[in-house]
């Protein structure tokens, strides 16, 4: 009797869940040239953070990989990794994609499998490009700049204890310098099996404004992407794990270690339910501190206090990440083997 009763209560949340998620309104984007979105959404309040009519432009195809998106303001210039092929691409408004860097993330000599390349981008306070290197198995920082980029790099961390890292994917960097990046295994030839595998979790660190290293967490399977709330008191970590896919929330300490958190909203249903079944990727925060995730079906758009918003839903790929512009009015979105330029409020003049 007691068995039959956890049945039904768990299949009538299940239930409820899955009406919750599917009584929703749809409207499709349109550009030009490309039907590729549809914004649905879940809160009546969707419309004051992006408008329904948001449009889509591809402004490249042929990647083999696309992610770790940046936009880099004073030059009106987007970058991003395509990880598989060790480069990095460029994209400016009058000009069309080309190589920016290469390589990227792996520099050896050896042929190496995997995912050799860089992955997630950022600048560093001073404007300097930081890479995770996925194939050099390190956090690094290119030594020429920005506008004259040179596949010659300073590695700022490669071990944590005397053991190599397994392949940092994400990272970010506050206001004071400190970096935070994810360190999952999907770099690695063989993943968590690889021989060559030195660390036995996964972990989530921080290299301070000294250049010191510490663990923050190591107990989320497969981190991803992650960022930081407006006022910086809290990380935002994607866990992108098969079984327990999930967005966490950390309070941070005034020296930004982790002081309480946990999940703040599971995924698992969500890509039970989405056509391209995807764990929480890449995301960014916009200035509202609603998170733009990729994850199940496109962008996820979450409120900060986990409740799902609406979704950007990108048919027929699955979308690794996003960055937006400036003004935050354009999201720029990596998509498998396209990067899309997404007009999140087409009836407003943009620059």
């Amino acid at each position: 009797m007691k068995n039959a009763f956890v049945f039904l209560l768990l299949f009538s949340l299940i239930s409820s869940c899955n009406e919750s998620y599917t009584k929703h309104h749809q409207k499709s984007g349109k550009s030009a040239k490309d039907s590729l979105i549809q914004v649905s959404w879940y809160a009546t309040d969707l419309e004051e953070i992006i408008d329904l009519n948001a449009s889509a432009q591809v402004i490249g195809r042929g990647f083999n990989w696309a992610e770790g998106p940046l936009w880099i303001a004073d030059q009106q210039r987007l970058i991003f990794s395509d990880v598989p092929e060790n480069k990095i691409f460029q994209w400016k408004e009058s000009d069309s994609i080309g190589v920016y860097l290469t390589p990227s993330g792996y520099t050896g000599k050896l042929p190496r499998g995997g995912e050799i390349g860089s992955n997630g981008l950022s600048l560093d306070n001073n404007g300097r490009l930081l890479l995770c290197q996925s194939g050099n198995r390190q956090v690094a920082r290119m030594d020429a700049r920005v506008s004259y980029p040179t596949p010659k790099f300073t590695s700022l961390v490669s071990k944590y204890k005397g053991k190599r890292f397994n392949s940092p994917n994400d990272l970010i960097i506050d206001k004071k310098g400190n970096i935070y990046f994810t360190d999952p295994i999907y770099g690695l030839p063989n993943g968590e099996n690889d021989p060559q595998r030195e660390l036995k979790f996964e972990g989530v660190y921080k290299i301070d404004v000294k250049g010191k290293l510490s663990l923050l967490i190591d107990s989320i399977p497969r981190p991803n992407g992650l960022s930081l709330s407006p006022a910086e008191d809290i990380l935002y970590i994607a866990s992108s794990d098969e079984y327990r896919p999930a967005w966490y929330s950390y309070h941070l300490s005034k020296n930004g270690d982790i002081v309480s958190g946990g999940i703040l909203l599971d995924a698992t249903l969500l890509k039970k339910m989405a056509t391209i079944k995807q764990g929480p990727d890449g995301f960014k925060l916009d200035n509202h501190g609603n998170i733009f995730s990729a994850g199940p079906d496109g962008i996820n758009i979450i409120s900060p206090k986990g409740a799902r918003l609406g979704l950007i839903k990108v048919f027929g790929r699955s979308a690794s990440n996003c960055v937006f512009n400036e003004t935050k009015d354009i999201l720029f979105v990596t998509a498998d083997d396209i990067v899309l330029k997404i007009n999140l409020h087409p009836n407003k003049n943009t620059n």
